[in-house]
């Protein structure tokens, strides 16, 4: 009969709670006599058919759940791409040994593992495959409220980045930050570190009913708060900005400036954008036209928060998950993603979290219907129905912005329906 051998496969950007999956898998496997490999770079070196692997055992493992980072390191490469790169994972994994696998990644990871297991299996070398979902975006379709794991941890350190920023404005006075959030679609860690903080205004990619935003909409929600706070002798604070917005923003307003970048196919190069910097750039140009002297500092927020350590949430779950995905496997089972729901472990198949068309995992994006997102939204600072409605109100901002009553109804009353 054959050995069974366990590998265990690491994809996309680090996340706390990853080596915490890693020792739990290794000591699930170890106590139940099977061998398990340990491949760095992810799927990289496997589709060169050059693996460079460790071998794990309990004494390499004990006690790395509580560690940040990753001791397997990480690497985006995707074996999807082309047939030789997927053929190639598959004959190095079988030459290996293994027989079972464990990926832990995002959506592109997941997507790569069940395509990792068809090919194995219609060549007839079958790999059994189960998936652990991370991402600190929380944007994987898991049922609601249940987050992917890292999200806790990294929202609990950004929350506590963003204390820091606020006292830091509210110490040097007229100074903002804007702070942009990770979160390439769905603004879920954008909202969590907002709320978490009390940040003034969070902003994230649900928040707009079209396809398509103006740029302008972004600068001009950034401005009322600002505005409102001047008002209120408070001259200073913080701004949260998902990354993914900037994907909202209409090409031409992109276009028109000097940071857009396009590929050979004329598609926007989002990644060589300085949002942040274009946001300050816009906003600036806003606040000088009615005489409000701010300092603007834009800061990248998500990079410095991927390798620390997993609080103890993080850590249990990571385990549970390790936990889950080695006894998946050791039942014989193949093609799921492991979760914790209510307690209870629930293996959902590469088939109920994909798309039927693209065969992609579905994202899962912010409900903007919940509780959760509606009292964020009340705690926020930014223009509402009775700064257009109650005479005061709208006299007194539209003084401060250096325009008549009527003119701020006409120019910023959008805002409402955006």
């Amino acid at each position: 009969m054959e050995q069974n051998t366990v590998a265990i496969v690491c994809g996309g950007g680090p996340a706390p709670g990853i080596n915490s999956v890693i020792s739990a898998v290794t000591i699930e496997a170890d106590k139940n006599g099977w061998n398990v490999v340990g491949v760095y770079d992810g799927f990289s070196y496997l589709a060169q058919g050059e693996p460079k692997t460790v071998k794990l055992t309990y004494d390499n493992v004990s006690t790395i759940h509580l560690r940040g980072g990753c001791i397997l390191h990480m690497a985006r490469f995707n074996p999807t791409k082309n047939e030789a790169d997927l053929e190639n994972v598959v004959k190095t994994l079988r030459g290996m040994g293994v027989n079972n696998l464990v990926t832990i990644g995002g959506d592109d990871t997941a997507y790569s593992a069940a395509k990792v297991s068809e090919y194995a299996r219609n060549s007839g070398q079958p790999i059994n495959v189960v998936h652990v979902p991370k991402t600190i975006d929380n944007d994987l379709p898991l049922p609601e409220g249940v987050p992917t794991f890292g999200f806790e941890t990294v929202r609990q350190f950004g929350a506590a980045v963003v204390n820091n920023l606020m006292e830091d404005a509210r110490t040097t006075n007229n100074r903002w930050y804007l702070g942009i959030a990770m979160g390439r679609t769905a603004g879920h860690l954008a909202l969590g570190i907002g709320q978490s903080a009390g940040a003034i205004i969070t902003i994230i990619p649900e928040d707009f009913n079209s396809e398509k935003i103006r740029l302008q909409a972004v600068i001009d929600m950034l401005l009322g708060s600002i505005v409102k706070r001047y008002l209120t002798d408070r001259n200073y604070g913080v701004a949260i900005i998902a990354e993914g917005v900037i994907e909202k923003i209409e090409k031409d307003d992109l276009c028109s400036l000097e940071e857009c970048c396009l590929d050979e196919h004329g598609h926007i190069r989002y990644a060589e954008i300085d949002f942040g910097g274009l946001i300050k750039k816009q906003l600036a140009k806003e606040l000088k036209k009615i005489g409000l002297k701010i300092t603007l500092v834009d800061k990248e927020i998500g990079y410095e928060l991927r390798c620390v350590p997993p609080i103890a949430y993080d850590i249990e779950y990571t385990r549970s998950l390790g936990y889950a995905a080695f006894n998946y496997l050791a039942d014989g089972q193949t093609d799921a993603i492991v979760t914790m729901q209510c307690g209870e472990i629930k293996p959902l198949k590469f088939a109920e979290i994909c798309d039927a068309i693209t065969g992609k995992t579905v994202v899962r994006r912010v409900d903007t219907t919940s509780m959760h997102y509606k009292i964020a939204q009340e705690y926020m600072v930014k223009f509402v129905e009775t700064d257009f409605t109650e005479d005061d109100k709208c006299h007194k901002i539209a003084q401060a912005l250096k325009m008549t009553a009527e003119e701020f109804k006409n120019k910023y009353s959008y805002l409402l329906e955006v």
